[in-house]
């Protein structure tokens, strides 16, 4: 059991697909000894993309952690998809990861998901650092891909590596820091480097980075500035602990280079995350909630002594039993021991505990603060859910995830398994929080709902190949949302005896249009009536009536966003008010006021973005046009065309086929999504009548 945290790094790595993640990991693996021999991604043989899916289409679609020891520190590293498909995968790491190795094709620089990438960092305020790979590929363009993390994404850089050529030529690279060219025996895979003087060509250059480099370091605290400004030379030591000073808040991002294929600059990458990214005992202490009194909070420290907490940031549904992956933010967890589930107020069993590399495991008798583990034994925990010591209970910030935007019709292939089906998808919901399972009352279908096509076709094939269930699948088809134009107020009166009870509420409610976008924290419900005249149990029926009728609006039953309610008024009746009355005179209320208000239909808007040759830029051009689609701007990238625009995601089913089409494979393209919009109304009402 390793007890000094100063030497733990908890990091992910990940970029855009196809930018070279996993090789990466391949490569980690390989030199700090924990493979023996590297796996390619294009012969399916890579460590952490073992899920069969995978290996066929070349990508990650999961999540897998491993740890591997460097310089005498301990690296648990996960490697992260890059398909939008799979953003969930990213959420989830990033929520509970200390830094990331953000990677990017130098060619490419940065692109649609890397940007994707770098705000879920921001959102959790994750530190990184830069590794431009695949310096070998043709085009490669290390200047221009670094001035691309300044255009697109406000990051401050700091280059502390410069590639020695680029292209067929690229042979090494120049540290910056100790001002040594360093080059990668390609015989020895790598292994094996050789340090010589920087080439005279070069010097002019790689001076000039240099002074940047002290400077940053300079402004990283006022003894520095001085000695700085008194001409005193910084220790090599003295500049890795300023950069990784500054580094850590964020104020920087250090940026290196190389090519993980042909086996340069992976060690030096390494050294890097040693150097700068965080242990987790830098991470500023947690603030948790009380969950039993909510103005009520807890300070929890990555100290092994402390009380025990952990959030648990994914599931993978095994037979005979679900495997939990938890980050361990406070004290020790124990095999056979018992915690609390502070979400649902549950007590869950912890029967073993796991330390994962990909799909190895080895058991522990305990895992301590800053770990990343997995375990087994509980039965109620879902994604988000906090463990905490029964003693100490606290509430973690849980995991927010995209709503979906594309649905499918799935349903058994003979009646016997309908059961059987259900359940099976219930089991793929627990372990994928973007995806979801709902009924159409109308038809009586049952939806799956997810992030993409790709998403639906491998949670599918999932289905079919793993949990063993067939089943018939529809054609794919888009998530609309419905919304209100305008303010209007609708009454909602409920009158019925049930078990010779009389149940009786009547109220008024307003709903308001709020613009996209608004903070979704704020409340959805406010009260201009006085409260002072109804239980809690009453109040809580009510805002409970209201949010299951936004879950299901009046146009097609999809869900009401961009909205809040104001109650207005209710008739109080001591005798025949109840809980079930005021619930249902909510949702009524809720539909009445819809009616009133001019609802909407909206439709998923897509941020498409397309990299192709002059030769066949007219005819996609053309094509996005004849989509429905808002170019926002076209720009050369190095040799290459970007094309950038908004489109309607009912446009862009099967569109990776049409532009491998028009392209002869050539071009690529990324969807993410961007917004909602209305539909027109001619569109509105051949889907909604």
């Amino acid at each position: 059991m390793k007890s000094d945290l100063s030497k733990v790094r908890n990091i992910g790595i990940a970029a855009h697909i196809d930018a070279g993640k996993t090789t990466t990991t391949e490569r980690v693996l390989f030199y700090t000894g924990q493979v023996h021999r590297m796996g390619e991604v294009d012969h399916g043989t890579t460590t952490t993309d073992f899920d069969e899916q995978e290996q066929k289409r070349g990508i990650t679609i999961f999540s897998a952690a491993v740890s591997c020891p460097w310089r005498d520190h301990t690296i648990n590293l996960i490697d992260t998809p890059g398909h939008v498909d799979f953003t969930a995968e990213v959420e989830r790491s990033l929520r509970v990861l200390d830094g990331v190795v953000a990677v990017f094709d130098a060619k490419e620089g940065v692109e649609a998901q890397s940007e994707t990438v770098w705000r879920q960092a921001d959102r959790y305020n994750v530190p990184r650092i830069c590794f431009m790979n695949k310096m070998d590929r043709i085009g490669a363009d290390f200047e221009n891909a670094v001035q691309s993390l300044r255009d697109r994404l406000g990051a401050n850089v700091l280059v502390l590596q410069v590639p020695i050529g680029a292209g067929p030529d690229f042979v090494g690279l120049v540290d910056l820091v100790e001002m040594k060219a360093l080059r990668f025996e390609p015989e020895a895979m790598g292994a094996k480097i050789t340090e010589s003087e920087i080439p005279d060509e070069m010097m002019a250059l790689c001076e000039t980075f240099h002074q940047e480099i002290l400077e940053a370091v300079a402004e990283t605290s006022d003894a520095r500035m001085e000695k700085f400004l008194e001409d005193e030379s910084f220790t090599t030591d003295e500049i890795h602990e300023a950069i990784r000073e500054a580094t850590i808040r964020r104020d920087i991002v250090p940026v290196l280079c190389g090519s993980s294929l042909r086996y340069i600059g992976v060690q030096r990458m390494l050294d890097a995350v040693i150097h700068y990214l965080p242990s987790p005992l830098d991470i500023p202490p947690i603030i948790a909630c009380d969950p039993k009194k909510a103005d009520l909070t807890h300070t929890l420290h990555c100290d092994p002594s402390d009380a025990f907490s952990g959030l648990i940031f994914k599931i993978v549904a095994e037979k005979p039993v679900d495997l939990y992956y938890i980050r361990i933010y406070s004290g020790t967890l124990k095999a056979s021991s018992r915690v609390m589930n502070s979400t649902t107020g549950d007590k869950e069993n912890v029967t073993r505990i796991f330390r994962m590399f990909a799909k190895r495991r080895d058991q522990l008798d305990e895992a301590i603060a800053g770990d990343i583990v997995a375990i087994v034994g509980p039965k109620h925990a879902l994604t988000g859910h906090t463990f905490s010591d029964p003693r100490r209970q606290v509430l973690l910030e849980s995991i927010e995830f995209p709503e979906t935007v594309i649905s499918v019709a799935i349903e058994p292939v003979s009646s016997k398994d309908r059961d059987k089906l259900m359940l099976s998808l219930q089991s793929l919901v627990r372990q994928d929080p973007t995806l979801a399972v709902s009924t159409n009352e109308e038809t009586g279908q049952t939806l799956l709902s997810g992030m993409g096509e790709l998403h639906l076709e491998v949670m599918v094939q999932r289905l079919r190949a793993d949990l063993n269930v067939e089943a018939r699948v529809g054609k794919p088809r888009v998530s609309f949302r419905e919304t209100v134009s305008r303010s209007a107020i609708g009454e909602g009166k409920f009158e019925r005896n049930i078990g010779g009870r009389d149940h009786f509420a009547n109220l008024k409610l307003k709903i308001e249009h709020i613009p996209a976008g608004t903070d979704e924290e704020q409340e959805r419900v406010f009260w201009k009536a006085d409260q002072a005249g109804l239980s809690p149990e009453f109040v809580k029926a009510i805002e409970q009536g209201v949010e299951d009728a936004s879950g299901s609006g009046i146009l097609g039953g999809y869900q009401v966003i961009d909205w809040h309610v104001e109650v207005q008024d209710y008739v109080k009746n001591d005798q025949t008010n109840s809980g079930l009355a005021f619930e249902n005179a909510a949702r009524m209320a809720f539909y009445h006021a819809m009616e009133l208000a001019t609802p909407k239909l909206l439709q998923p808007i897509m941020a498409v973005e397309v990299v192709t040759s002059d030769e066949y830029f007219g005819q996609i051009m053309a094509d996005l046009n004849s989509r429905g689609a808002e170019v926002k701007k076209t720009e050369l990238r190095g040799s290459d065309r970007v094309i950038s625009a908004d489109v309607p995601l009912s446009q862009m089913f099967g569109y990776v086929t049409r532009l491998r089409s028009l392209s002869q494979g050539r071009a690529t393209s990324s969807m993410t999504p961007s917004h909602y919009a209305p539909v027109s109304d001619a569109e509105m009402k051949s889907l909604v009548g």
